[in-house]
């Protein structure tokens, strides 16, 4: 039996590989496909009165439950919060992520949209395209930038990608609710994910779709 395919995803913090592309997570791995998702930052500043371990160790465990729901891989970087770029120079983190996508040879990588106004999403955007030139392999893989903050997206000559995930919108939302210490579904417009994908799911002629941008 052949390799399978591998697809790593981004995200800058706990939350946000599964708001921006989690219904395509959990289709690929119903479709046989390998999902990898960096975690670059526990987003701990998130509770600033709470204990930075603790935090942490509760934002782990709803990434891992909702990675297991969807089928991933989750590998945490554990950078900063608001200190990815700092962190990711002095910790090595740049060789590890360049070892480890040189060993599963990704045909996609997912990260954020430029266009995000969040800091930390912009440096993950940046620092994949950074990765994308260093990385040692042949062919590289294709990168696609989901939106997690950025409502519109209007760099529109960058070719669309639709997945259809009216079969997966439910585990999606599933694992959007392991996040119970964000109360994501209170503090994510449920309204603006729904439009969203059933915006998108037009495009796939079905109920439920996720909108990416090739980039590279």
């Amino acid at each position: 039996m052949g390799k399978k395919e591998v697809i790593f995803v981004f995200g800058a913090h706990t939350d946000d590989f599964v708001i921006g592309a989690g219904g395509t997570i959990a289709n690929y791995i119903e479709n046989g496909k390998k999902v990898v998702s960096i975690i670059f930052s526990m987003g701990e500043l998130s509770h600033f009165w709470v204990k930075e371990n603790v935090i942490k160790g509760v934002r782990e465990k709803e990434t891992l439950v909702a990675g297991e729901l969807m089928g991933c891989e989750t590998y945490f970087l554990n950078l900063g919060d608001q200190k990815i770029d700092k962190d990711y120079k002095k910790t090595g983190a740049e060789k590890k992520l360049l070892d480890l996508l040189e060993k599963e040879k990704p045909t996609k990588i997912f990260t954020h949209s430029i266009e995000d106004p969040h800091p930390d999403h912009k440096k993950v955007y940046n620092i994949t395209l950074d990765l994308y030139e260093k990385v040692n392999l042949n062919p590289k893989p294709e990168v696609y930038v989901y939106s997690v903050w950025n409502s519109v997206s209007f760099k529109t000559k960058w070719p669309a990608l639709y997945v259809d995930i009216g079969k997966t919108f439910g585990k999606k939302l599933s694992a959007l609710k392991t996040f119970r210490s964000q109360k994501i579904h209170v503090a994510y417009p449920f309204i603006l994910l729904l439009f969203r994908a059933i915006k998108n799911g037009f495009k796939v002629k079905g109920w439920f779709g996720e909108k990416f941008f090739r980039i590279k």
